[in-house]
């Protein structure tokens, strides 16, 4: 059992398309270890065992009579509580629906579960995916599993944990400010922030539109960036809804030429200094992609420490009424700490010229970027300036401002664990690419993996 615990996802596809284990024993291992380590994480918020049972069972049948649903046949996964699915409470941790159990699926679950994904059930978030920690009132807390008095990060911090404790081979997260990248860079597993416009948020808590919709992105995590390659092609593409999603193919990391890349790294973004280790995580990565014969440079672009604290401006620039028509439209009364902080904290709304003038400082910081990367293929640095911080240090409600810019530029970015701190604890980096081009930071994450392992298992959980 704790080989399937530990298998990738594209492992136990294999296993189950050879017939040497069935989705049955796969997903039973699977929900007993859920049941086993959740009590301490609280990471998973609802568990669908009966009918991930029935499902499971319905694909070996249906593999013994030569039939086979798609890429992920028979494989378990979670799912972010932010993502609406066909007849599981959906909360996105807000009260307001704490007993809503939507008619559909969402596009990206929906496209999961036609390849033949087996659904476990769903993982804990901030409410309206809004924070570095996972909390909310509906829920509670979840843990780390490589420390219980840490936090797993935020928002896909439900996710993360489940993944990294051996729980769920592979869950859908979505990404604003560093809500994929960040949880799983505390937690130590992989994870792939998408293109802006790549996977559909239909069917999303934080629904498509407003000034900052090209910030939001959905995407995959689990425990190896190769899982990642297999998931990402399956959920990307329009779904004739969401009116902000293009069409783009989608490259194979395996026809990269490594010879012909270009990478910068920087390890302190000018505005939160990294510890040694953080420092040193980013030179390690940087070795292992020397050695595949891309070119790799020390060098930082010029925008980044005031892209680093711009950032803010744009999250406070409409005093929080974004959030609040969100809660209004989920029937919420109450809302978290947290967020009510947040909103509380963002202040008086800019006027209108206030808000044109920060939206053309958010453009002159995408051309200073987009200028620089005319030299690079990709940029790899730190994913926060510290591991998985205690669950009362202030300092969980940001990741250093090493996330958000990538969101503002819209470019894809994957984490991937390279060290572990003196406490034991993961350290990642992030490869960050061009536009469209997930399958250089992907191919790029990869080549780090196998050169320090990645994902550890936690020890004693």
């Amino acid at each position: 059992m704790d080989n399937l615990l530990s298998a990738s996802v594209t492992e136990l596809v294999e296993l189950i398309r050879s017939k040497r284990v069935s989705s049955v024993e796969i997903v039973t291992a699977h929900l007993e270890r859920i049941k086993a380590v959740d009590p301490v994480l609280n990471a998973v918020v609802q568990l669908c065992e009966e009918r991930a049972l029935d499902e499971a069972g319905q694909c070996d049948a249906e593999l013994a009579n030569g039939q086979h649903r798609g890429a992920l046949h028979g494989v378990p996964f979670t799912l972010k509580d932010s993502h609406d699915t066909e007849g599981i409470i959906s909360t996105g941790g807000t009260t307001g629906r704490s007993e809503f159990i939507p008619d559909a699926d969402s596009p990206p679950t929906a496209r999961l579960r036609r390849a033949g994904g087996v659904l476990l059930g769903k993982t804990n978030t901030p409410e309206l995916t809004t924070g570095g920690v996972t909390e909310n009132l509906i829920y509670g807390r979840t843990n780390n599993p490589y420390d219980l008095k840490r936090t797993p990060g935020g928002s896909s911090g439900g996710a993360a944990s489940i993944i990294a404790a051996g729980g769920s081979p592979l869950d859908l997260g979505s990404d604003t400010g560093g809500s994929i990248r960040g949880p799983a860079n505390y937690c130590g597993i992989a994870g792939l922030k998408p293109t802006t416009g790549r996977v559909p948020r239909t069917g999303h808590i934080v629904p498509p539109g407003g000034y900052r919709d090209a910030f939001t992105t959905i995407g995959p995590l689990a425990r190896r960036v190769d899982d990642l390659i297999l998931t990402f092609p399956l959920i990307a593409g329009p779904d004739w809804r969401d009116p902000y999603i293009v069409e783009m193919p989608v490259r194979d990391p395996d026809l990269l030429d490594f010879s012909e890349l270009r990478v910068a790294t920087y390890d302190d973004n000018g505005v939160l200094t990294p510890t040694s280790e953080v420092m040193a995580a980013v030179k390690t990565a940087g070795e292992a992609i020397a050695i595949t014969g891309a070119r790799v440079d020390e060098n930082r672009p010029v925008a980044v420490p005031r892209a680093s604290e711009f950032m803010d401006r744009t999250r406070t620039a409409d005093g929080g009424a974004f959030s609040r028509v969100l809660l209004e439209r989920y029937g919420t009364s109450r809302s978290s700490p947290t967020l009510q902080s947040r909103i509380d904290s963002a202040g008086d709304p800019l006027d209108a010229d206030g808000l044109a003038q920060v939206q053309d400082e958010m453009d002159q910081l995408r051309i200073e970027m987009l200028t620089f990367m005319d030299d690079y293929d990709a940029i790899v640095c730190p994913v926060s300036g510290f591991p998985a911080p205690l669950h009362d240090d202030a300092a969980i409600t940001t990741f250093g401002g090493y996330t958000h810019i990538y969101n503002m530029t819209g470019w894809p970015a994957v984490v991937v664990r390279v060290g572990t701190s003196p406490e034991g604890l993961p350290i990642g980096v992030q490869v960050v690419a061009r536009a469209w081009r997930e399958d250089v930071a992907l191919g790029l994450a990869g080549a780090i993996e196998m050169a320090t392992g990645g994902w550890e298992a936690p020890a004693g959980l």
